[in-house]
Formats: structure tokens, sequence, C-alpha cells
């Protein structure tokens, strides 16, 4: 273990964050002011203070804490059963019931110590005598017996009750008995059973990312309630971890889950998942900064500039006009919360954050803040905040003339995530998401009853974002409610029924077979690897990126489960679906995106009809909704939303467009959603292939916010070629030729420019009369060097990556691309 430590120092000093722990140890004096000082933090972080609360702009939050507060008392009142702490909430069996007692009791102490409730509430003596007798109660007779807990969900044991319990015992840590703290520490450690002594364990799957943090800032506070300092500086190192930028190459505790250099998110070892972990761990982690401010345990200020790279490079691309965008919040996509919730939160935190940082970092942050105010179609209250604290933050910075609204993100920015096979791609007036999946990455998440019929949203589906839009009319959970998911835009997908977990193994939430070799419980991991997060078998999935254009080349193939259920790995009784088969590209361009597909069918000797669809779109029943067609176009427009796209067909069979008026309950895509019918119509534009049919290849542009004048006389980029080997454009008005090839060997362009590309990678060449620049990736991530050679006069470098060799040769230029450990990323160069 002493070597992985030392491996692990090693990784945070080359980072430069491992001086954000002092390194010489507080005295005592020093340690016990600290304590004190982390817990006067954590008080006035979540009740507020006198000042703060004294503010109009506090005064919604406050309403609703003394409301919830008083709520519970009066469920503690009406409780009756042997078994029950609050009425109706029965103990004993339930991790989520246990779950939601506690939470209840800190609600209940929160209000207690927060200034501007009522007298009668705040600073009660019996109303935090009731949340201790609970405390007591709770742990004398179904916590603290470590031989019947820990039944149900991990999490709820790691994780989520000691934070209820921690923060319950810091709100009351000046009446709480010590023997009290004493054994709720010691039960909490028990119970990091995924850990180590009772302890983070850094090799555990489940101590990483979100997770990790939140656990480690639960033990910061258990060190703050007992003046450990050990305690408090292990934590922090540990959750110091979750700042270095993860290396796929060279990992560290073999944990893939974190940031990464591109700015993708990943948890659960495959999930692209910034939506919602990302969010997570964002907001814990500058939390835990606000909580240490001052105390002389960490600098926090070392770890200001991380943390605003994940602002400006992770987050910002993915929130459009105020939205948090579906291709990354795995199995949340089902929640009925909206994506303008998801942003709020990550308003709060930036909000934190730019209090903690200085100069044209505090600024620009406080800028974005603005930006997202003035451009959210939905109106961001500030009660769901955490903190009065922040609450008060926003007030201000909104107040300061001084500060402007400005984005983060140019106008026009095209974004690889490459290590989460993710693009985002924005231009004014509109943003479009790609989700696709790879050996690296999985096709989807479900767990939990989450999710519900996911089998097809990492399979090149596709989201677009409309400026003006309120986008819980065009996405959201609604948009997976009423949409087929044999039909999300974007997907290839056989027509079959397959079944939810649930229908498939007798209701349960899960396939159980712990008898079986591989394990099969709630939380093992031959769960997550067929179950809950599969991941594809091919390797090809990603792009380039050449200034704010881009190029994306994906191959469509089985998952992990249909490849071992054939190999005889799986039970007979668990059930697979086998992929259709596509080789796809998408060229990122200014008002349109081009997407071409060959090789486009079954699987061979499936026997199934396939259906591609090449957009889908929902709005409300009511909104005036068109369908407009002609040769070679279709064009969409919601007159009531202001919105429309239109579809130039460019090459192949001619798609089916259909406009069907839907009603389904959100109960379909998450058992814990209530039983609300939503009617949505829903538009889609689909090519339809009968069973047997031979593979086809069709090519479709994009014309986002396109009127029908615009759509009828579109003339954009031109197709060059579009084969299951190699698929290219070339845009005359950009002087842009991009291109995807996808096996090996050599891949002619015979086109001027002429181009030939060496195996597999992704190409944008863009010429103007003085020079020409280049951008160059491995979508498969596995390869040492990329060989392009220009045909035409000899060039000559003028400036670009290192990484990029350039050459003379016969008839050309040629280029030499060191990708290797490169993860996707595009190198670029300029040439004279």
């Amino acid at each position: 273990m002493e070597i992985t430590r030392r491996r692990l120092l090693s990784a945070l000093g080359a980072a430069g964050i491992l001086a954000a722990v002092p390194v010489e140890w507080a005295s005592a004096a020093e340690a016990a002011d600290g304590a004190a000082r982390l817990i006067a933090n954590t008080v006035d972080i979540f009740a507020g203070t006198a000042g703060s609360n004294s503010r109009t702009e506090t005064a919604a939050k406050l309403a609703a804490v003394e409301r919830t507060a008083r709520a519970n008392l009066a469920s503690m009142d009406a409780a009756t059963g042997e078994d029950e702490l609050f009425a109706g909430v029965p103990l004993g069996t339930s991790d989520p019931n246990l779950n939601t007692s506690y939470q209840r009791l800190y609600e209940i102490a929160l209000a207690t110590r927060t200034p501007g409730i009522s007298p009668d509430l705040y600073g009660s003596s019996a109303a935090q005598d009731r949340v201790l007798d609970g405390l007591a109660r709770l742990h004398a007779h179904y916590y603290g017996d470590q031989s019947t807990g820990y039944y149900g969900n991990w999490f709820y044991w790691e994780i989520g009750l000691s934070q209820h319990i921690s923060k319950t015992l810091v709100l009351l840590a000046d009446r709480t008995p010590a023997e009290l703290v004493t054994a709720y520490i010691a039960s909490m450690d028990a119970y990091l059973r995924n850990g180590k002594d009772g302890d983070v364990d850094l090799d555990s799957r489940f101590h990483t990312g979100a997770n990790l943090a939140d656990i480690t800032t639960n033990r910061i506070l258990q060190g703050a309630l007992t003046t450990d300092e050990a305690r408090i500086r292990k934590a922090l190192t540990d959750q110091l971890t979750v700042f270095a930028t993860i290396d796929p190459y060279t990992l560290n505790h073999g944990v893939t889950d974190g940031y990464y250099a591109d700015g993708s998110f990943i948890q659960h070892a495959s999930v692209a998942y910034t939506g919602s972990y990302g969010k997570g761990l964002l907001s814990r982690v500058v939390q835990t900064l606000k909580l240490l401010d001052g105390t002389g345990f960490a600098h926090g200020g070392e770890l200001v500039p991380t943390v605003h790279g994940w602002v400006r490079d992770g987050f910002a691309p993915l929130i459009f006009e105020g939205w948090m965008m579906e291709a990354v919040k795995g199995r949340a996509v089902s929640r009925t919360g909206t994506g303008y919730a998801d942003v709020a939160t990550i308003v709060e935190a930036v909000v934190d954050l730019a209090s903690l940082a200085d100069g044209d970092t505090a600024t620009a942050l406080k800028s974005y803040v603005k930006h997202l105010r003035a451009t959210s179609r939905a109106a961001l209250d500030p009660a769901v905040f955490v903190s009065p604290l922040s609450i008060v933050r926003y007030a201000d910075l909104l107040a300061d003339a001084s500060v402007p609204a400005a984005d983060l993100n140019p106008a026009a920015r095209s974004v690889a995530f490459n290590a989460m096979d993710r693009t985002v791609h924005r231009r004014p007036g509109y943003a479009f998401a790609l989700a696709r999946s790879s050996r690296r990455i999985s096709k989807y998440e479900y767990m939990s009853g989450e999710n519900l019929m996911p089998w097809f949203q990492g399979d090149g589906a596709h989201y677009l974002y409309l400026s003006g839009q309120d986008q819980t009319q065009a996405y959201g959970v609604d948009y997976f409610t009423a949409v087929s998911p044999y039909g999300l835009a974007g997907v290839t997908a056989p027509v079959e029924h397959r079944g939810t977990v649930p229908e498939l193994y007798a209701g349960k939430l899960f396939y159980d077979n712990p008898g079986h070799p591989l394990n099969f419980t709630a939380s093992s991991e031959s769960q997550n690897t067929y179950v809950y997060f599969p991941t594809a078998t091919q390797d090809h999935s990603g792009g380039a990126v050449l200034g704010a254009y881009g190029a994306v080349g994906w191959v469509l193939s089985d998952d992990v489960p249909w490849r071992d259920k054939r190999a005889g790995v799986l039970p007979d009784d668990f059930v697979v679906y086998r992929s259709a088969r596509a080789t796809k590209s998408w060229f990122l361009l200014d008002d349109e995106i081009v997407v071409l597909a060959a090789g486009v069918g079954d699987a061979p000797g499936a026997g199934r009809a396939v259906t591609t669809t090449l957009d889908a779109r929902i709005a409300a029943a009511t909104d005036q909704v068109t369908v407009s067609e002609g040769r070679g176009w279709v064009r969409y427009a919601n007159a009531t939303q202001g919105t429309a796209v239109g579809y130039a067909l460019l090459a192949g069979p001619a798609p089916k467009p259909r406009l069907d008026t839907v009603t389904r309950s959100r109960r379909v895509v998450r058992t814990a959603n209530p039983d609300t019918a939503v009617t949505r119509q829903v538009f889609s534009l689909s090519v339809e292939q009968p069973a047997r049919s031979p593979l086809t290849s069709f090519a479709y542009a994009l014309l986002p916010n396109a009127s029908e004048s615009a759509v009828r006389r579109h003339r954009g980029a031109e197709i060059l070629t579009n084969t299951p080997r190699l698929q290219a454009v070339r845009h005359h008005g950009l002087g842009l030729t991009a291109a995807n090839t996808f096996a090996p060997g050599s891949h002619h362009i015979h086109h001027i420019p002429g181009l030939t590309i060496e195996g597999p990678a992704s190409v944008l060449v863009r010429g103007d009369k003085k020079n020409v620049t280049v951008a160059v990736a491995d979508p498969t991530t596995a390869r040492d060097t990329v060989t392009v050679v220009l045909r035409g006069r000899a060039l000559r470098k003028v400036s670009g990556d290192d990484a990029v060799r350039v050459t003379r040769v016969p008839g050309g230029t040629r280029l030499d691309v060191r990708t290797r450990h490169a993860y996707g990323r595009s190198f670029t160069v300029t040439l004279r």
C-alpha cells in the first residue's frame, strides 16, 4: 500500500495539487481552532448568518426551511407505529426510509440553527432535543447494529446516511453528547465496507469520483467534531485525487472516473456523466473549499484554477441557454427534474467558486453566471440553492454593473469530448449534441428502475437544441416518454420488442443470480458490466476539430452482453439483444450538420427490419406544428414555439416523415416517476428497411432554423464518397474537406486538393490563398501514428503541434502525426 501511496502523492504533486494540504501539522491549539472554524463554516453555509438571512433575497429560502421543519415535526407527532420515527415511514427493512428519517432530522436541526426563522423554532432546545432523541433511537435500534444493517443499496450506508448524520451532528455540535458522536463515527467507519479498515480505499471501485468526494467530505466533518486532524488530513488527501486529470494510459488505482484533459467527465467507469455525477462533484468540491476556508487545514486557492478549468472546458460547452444537455446525464434523463434545475446547481457552485477566485478568473466566472441568467428560458430561482450565503452572493453579483454578461464559450465552437464519446457543436441559434459508444464508453446507463428503456441512447443519438425555445418543450423526461426508444433522433435500430429489466426478471430491478460464477447481485461488478452500463465491442468512435468545425466517425456494434452470451459466459436465462449495423459520419459546419451513413442494415443472419431515424422532435399537443416536403427536402416547423428544422436529402432512399400524437405515462421510463400521462406531438423522419433487405447507404443534412425557401434552395457540402471504409465531404464556400476513414490501408480522395489517409482516422483540411490548415485525430485511440498525404504543391510547416512531422514527398506533402497515447485528441498544423 505504501508504494500505491507514493504513486498517489507523486501524481498529485505533478499536478500541483498536493500543495493544497500544508506540510506541517498543526499544534493542538491550532487544530482545535481549525476544527471550530470548520464547524462554524458548515453552520454558516447551510443555515446562513444573521446578515445573509436578513436580506430579502433569502426570504423564500428561509420560508422553505421553516415549512419543511414544521412538516417534519408534525410527522413525528403523528407517528404511531412501533417502528416509525415519522408517520408513514416504517423502519427496519427499508434503507430509503432510514435515509428519509435521517434527512428529516437534519432538516429540523437546520431550522433550529437558521437565523430569521420564527423564534419558537430558531434556537429551540426542545426541537433540538427531539432531533437528538431521534438520533439516539435510530442508532440504538436501526443503525448501530452492524449485523442487521447494510441491507439494500450500498450508497445509503456508505454515503447518503452519513451525509445527513454528519451534518446534523455538526449543526448540533454544542448540544450533542460526546458518546453519541463517538458511537456514530464508529458506526459510519464500520459501514465503509467497500473501504479498508473503516476508511476510504482508493483501490475500491465504489470510492471514486463524485462518490469519493461525498465520502471524504463526510469524514472531514467527522474529524471536525472530534478535533481529529489526522482524519481531516487523510480525507483531504484522498479527496485531492478527484482534482487530478485522468490519464487513461497511467491510471491511479485503476480509476477511470473523473475529469479528462479534453473536458470529459466519467463516472461508473464508462458512463458520460458531466450533467449528473459531474455536477455533484463540482458542487461538493466547491462546498468543501468553502468549509475549509480559514481553517488552516487546506489552501483552497491552489485548487481554484483546476475547478475553473472544469467549468470552462467541461460544463460550459454542455449548457445551452441555461439547459444541461441530455447526452451527459446517464440514467438521470428519466427523472422529472429539468435541465434548468441541473444548471441552477452549477450556478450556485460557480457563484461560490468566483468568491474564492481573483482577477480575471473571478471576472470570467461572474460574467458567465450573468450570461446564464440572461440566456436561460426558465427563471432561475435561487431559493433552490443549498446555502443562503450563495443566494446573497448571487444577488450581489447580478447587481454589480461592472460585471458584463459573457459566455465562456465562443459564439461558434465545436468540442470533441472523445474521452467520453460525446460531441457538442455550437452556433448562434442552435447547439447539437451527439452521443456515441465504444469499447471504452457505455451504450447507456440503467439502474434502480431508472431509465427503463435506454438501449439506443449511445448509438449515435443526437439532440438539436434551438435558440429561444423552452427546452422542456423539446427534451427532458417527456422526450424519452413520448418518443419510441427505437426511434430516438439519429438512431439505427432493429424492429423488435425489447423488455425492460423488471419485465425480463420477474419485477426485480436487477438480474439476481448470486450462485452463478459471475455473482450477479445488485451491486456486483458483473451487474455493472452486463446490465447497468454495458459498453460496445468496437473501438472506432471519435473525431477531429479544426477551429470551429468538426468531423466525427462511429461504427455501430453489438454490446458486451451479446458477445459474451454467444461465447457461453452468461447464464441461459440472461437476456441479450443484437444491434443493427451502420458506419456513420457527422460533419459539423455552420448552418448545417451533414450526416453520412453506409453499410446500414441488420446484423448478418438476424432477419429483422431496420429503421434509421434521421430526427425526432416533440411538441405540445396544442402547438401549431406543420410538416412540409418536396423533392429532396422536408421541413418541420412549430409556429407556437417559433422553431424549425430543415432536412436536405442528399443521397439514398427517401425517408418518411410522420407526425403522431402520443400519450404515455412518465412512469414508463422510471418506476419512481409519478403516474402522470403526458400527451405530445411526435415528429419523426426515418428510413425504413424491410427484413432481409441488403445493406444501404444514405446522406442528409440537418438545417437548424431554416426557412422553407432556404431548405428548398439548399446547396451545402458536396458528398465525395460514402462507404463503410471512407466517408468524406467538401464544402466549397468554406474551402473545407473533411473525411473519416474506418479501415486499414490507404484511402484516396480524388478531389482537389487530393488526399490520402493511411488507416482509420478523422481529418479536416481547410485552405485559402495563403495557408492550408489540417487537423488529424485517431478515433480508435489505439494508433501510434496517423499518416496523411496532401497532393499538390509541396508545403512547409508554419506552425502547429510538435506531434506533427511534415516532409515533402513526390507529388505532395506528407504529415506523420504522433497519436500514441493521445486518447483521440486533435493535432493541428498550418502549412504554406
